[in-house]
């Protein structure tokens, strides 16, 4: 039989929140209609409601990318879907912070890891839309992952939670998705020195390579100020 001993699970430690840093272009009007949101939102709806609600309606959006193959006004309802989420995705913590009821360990777990499932929807939507090479996609995907790495990094080595990087955040890209949406139904595809791609090529492409520039610069900022701070003598 065997004597092994496991150490016992010592009183919780206390928990600091990492400190919010939002700098984008919509943040101090997006701020004001929040809270005002929050204010006025029933006590029967809570966060988890509307992290499901941001969850459900980014999947949908991926669907309707998917459906769009067939029938190109399901981009329409995508941007409708595209409005939920950010509804759900940004109130949830405001509601929180207004309601004085906050679960900062919880909610910053589970806001992400639903923002991670919810990013593989809308990418692979846009896969199979027909208006995006399935490349172009998976790349974006997956910039996007590995900026969300750094960010999830620098929060914990730093204690500071970046929610935008040169003043985009989720919002603007929102915004810019829909936007290209009511571009595809006019112009599918772009003239670029003469030769024709796809809308969204060009919009993926350069996605991906702005996301990379900005994971570059973060990576070798966050590492010089880890690397003062920790210097050894």
């Amino acid at each position: 039989m065997s004597t092994q001993t496991y150490p016992q699970v010592g009183p919780k430690q206390p928990f600091i929140p990492a400190t919010r840093l939002q700098q984008s272009f919509a943040a101090p009007a997006e701020k004001r209609t929040l809270v005002w949101l929050a204010e006025r939102t029933p006590l029967r709806i809570n966060s988890d409601h509307l992290t499901l609600m941001g969850f459900a309606a980014q999947c949908l959006a991926g669907v309707c990318y998917a459906l769009s193959r067939w029938n190109r006004y399901w981009l329409l309802l995508g941007i409708v879907f595209l409005a939920l989420n950010w509804l759900g995705d940004s109130l949830d913590g405001t509601l929180a912070r207004v309601r004085n009821c906050q679960r900062p360990r919880y909610g910053f777990y589970v806001d992400h890891i639903v923002d991670t499932f919810a990013a593989v929807f809308l990418m692979g939507g846009l896969a199979l839309s027909g208006y995006i090479h399935p490349a172009i996609a998976l790349g974006m995907l997956i910039a996007f992952l590995m900026l969300s790495i750094e960010a999830y990094l620098a929060t914990y080595t730093l204690g500071q939670f970046e929610l935008s990087y040169w003043k985009l955040g989720p919002t603007e890209i929102r915004l810019l998705l829909a936007a290209g949406n009511l571009a595809l139904l006019r112009w599918p595809t772009a003239k670029i020195l003469g030769t024709q791609f796809r809308l969204f090529d060009v919009g993926g492409v350069t996605g991906m390579v702005g996301m990379a520039l900005m994971l570059i610069a973060s990576a070798m900022q966050h590492t010089k100020t880890l690397y003062r701070e920790e210097r050894i003598s």
